[in-house]
C-alpha cells in the first residue's frame, strides 16, 4: 500500500537559469532546422559562461546548401534567444557575448539506421500521469513551474522591473489520504537589480504572484517562506555560474515523483527515442487516467538502436488500476503505433514546436493549436476503453 500522508519537494528553474538557457538554445536550433525540412536531423548541445556561448553537436539536412546556410545562422539565433529570456548584464549581454559554433554533419553510421526508421540509439523512456491536478501531473513540479512562469511573466511584462531572469523555486506539499492539501514550505531565490535590495523586499514583490498561482487555502498559517534566503542575489545568469543544456532533466519531467530514463530532451530531433518516446509515454499513461483505468500509472518503453519496435512496454498502476497492467499494457500497444516513425505521425512531431519546451516543463502543459504538447491531449480515452 503506497504512503498516504507525507511531504514531497520538488523544485524548478526559470528560464533564466544557466542550464535552461543552454536548453533553450539548443531547442532554437532545432526549430530553425525543423522549419526549413521537417525530417531535419539535429542534436545540439549548448554550453555557456560569462561572456560565452559554446554549440556543438551534430546535424543534417538534405541539401547541403542550406545547411550551410544554418550553420552561418547560429550565432544570431542564440542572440535572440538569449534577448527574448532577458539578459542584458555587463558580463552577460545578448549583443556582446561571443558566440562560439562547432555544430558538424551527423555521423553517417548513426544516420543509416534511422533512416530505415529506426530508433535513434537504445534507451528506457518513462511517462507518468496521477489524478492529483487537472493537469494529470504531480502537484509539487506543477506548482513550482507555476510560480517561475507567472514572475517571469510580470518581469517581461514590466510589472516586477526589478526582477532578472534567473531563479529557482521549490515547494513542499504536504499530502493527507494521497491527496495534496497544503504547502509546508516554498523556497524562491530569484536574482534582482540592486545590491541594497533584501530579502524581505523580494519577497514583497513576488508574493503576491505566489499567492495567485497556488490553489486556495494551501499557503496556511504554517506555511515557512524562504526567499533568496542567501542574501543578495544581483549576479546570476551564465556570469555567475555555468550552464549546460540537458541538465534538469527531474525539471523536465515529473520532479523526482516518477522516474527518468536515460536521456535528456533538448536540442534532440524527434528520430531521438529519448525525446520522441519520453513524450509517447507521457501521452499514453496521461490517458489511462483521464480514461478512469487507473488514478496514477507509469509507463516504461525501451528501444534498441535501429530496431523501430520497442523491446518492452511496462505499466505500472501503484495499486489504483481497475484492470491488470497486463491488460492496458495490451490496449496502449493496439491504440498507438509505438515504432519512431509512428510516435512521430501521432504526435505531429517534425516541426518547429522545441522552444517553447525548454523552460516550466515538458509535460503539464496545454495543447497548442500548432501541434505543440500534442502529447497532453488526451484523445485516446475512448479507444483506450474500447480496447479492454
Amino acid at each position: 500500500m503506497a504512503r498516504q500522508d507525507f511531504v514531497f519537494t520538488s523544485e524548478s528553474v526559470a528560464e533564466g537559469h544557466p542550464d535552461k538557457l543552454c536548453d533553450r538554445i539548443s531547442d532554437e536550433v532545432l526549430d530553425y532546422m525543423l522549419a526549413i525540412e521537417p525530417n531535419a536531423r539535429v542534436a545540439c548541445e549548448t554550453f555557456a559562461t560569462s561572456s560565452l556561448v559554446v554549440i556543438g553537436g551534430e546535424v543534417g539536412l538534405s541539401d547541403a546548401e542550406r545547411l550551410k546556410d544554418v550553420m552561418g545562422r547560429v550565432s544570431e539565433i542564440a542572440r535572440k534567444a538569449i534577448r527574448d529570456i532577458g539578459y542584458e548584464q555587463e558580463k552577460f549581454h545578448w549583443n556582446t557575448c561571443h558566440v562560439l559554433n562547432f555544430l558538424h554533419q551527423q555521423s553517417a553510421h548513426i544516420a543509416q539506421g534511422v533512416d530505415k526508421d529506426g530508433a535513434g540509439d537504445q534507451g528506457i523512456m518513462f511517462g507518468y500521469a496521477v489524478d492529483e491536478t487537472p493537469e494529470f501531473m504531480p502537484a509539487p513540479i506543477q506548482y513550482a513551474h507555476a510560480v517561475l512562469r507567472r514572475l517571469a511573466e510580470a518581469r517581461k511584462a514590466g510589472a516586477a522591473p526589478d526582477l532578472r531572469p534567473d531563479a529557482k523555486s521549490q515547494l513542499s506539499v504536504r499530502y493527507e489520504g494521497g491527496k495534496p492539501v497544503e504547502v509546508t514550505s516554498i523556497v524562491l531565490s530569484t536574482q534582482h537589480a540592486h545590491e541594497g535590495q533584501t530579502s524581505d523586499d523580494i519577497r514583497a514583490i513576488v508574493e503576491p504572484y505566489i499567492r495567485e498561482v497556488l490553489p486556495r487555502g494551501w499557503i496556511t498559517g504554517r506555511t515557512e517562506w524562504w526567499v533568496n534566503p542567501t542574501g543578495t542575489f544581483v549576479i546570476g545568469g551564465p556570469d555567475g555560474d555555468a550552464g549546460l543544456t540537458g541538465r534538469k532533466i527531474i525539471v523536465d519531467t515529473y520532479g523526482g515523483a516518477a522516474p527518468h530514463g536515460g536521456g535528456a530532451f533538448s536540442g534532440k530531433d524527434p528520430t531521438k527515442v529519448d525525446r520522441s518516446a519520453a513524450y509517447a509515454a507521457r501521452y499514453l499513461a496521461k490517458n489511462v487516467v483521464a480514461a478512469g483505468l487507473a488514478r496514477r500509472c507509469t509507463l516504461q518503453l525501451s528501444y534498441a538502436i535501429g530496431v523501430a519496435r520497442p523491446l518492452s512496454i511496462y505499466i505500472d498502476t501503484h495499486g489504483t488500476g481497475v484492470l491488470p497492467e497486463e491488460a492496458i499494457e495490451r490496449a496502449v500497444a493496439e491504440v498507438m503505433d509505438l515504432t519512431p516513425r509512428g510516435i512521430r505521425t501521432h504526435l505531429g512531431l517534425n516541426r518547429p514546436i522545441y522552444a517553447r519546451t525548454s523552460a516550466y516543463g515538458h509535460f503539464g502543459r496545454a495543447p497548442d493549436a500548432d501541434g505543440g504538447f500534442s502529447w497532453e491531449r488526451t484523445d485516446l480515452v475512448e479507444a483506450l476503453k474500447k480496447a479492454v
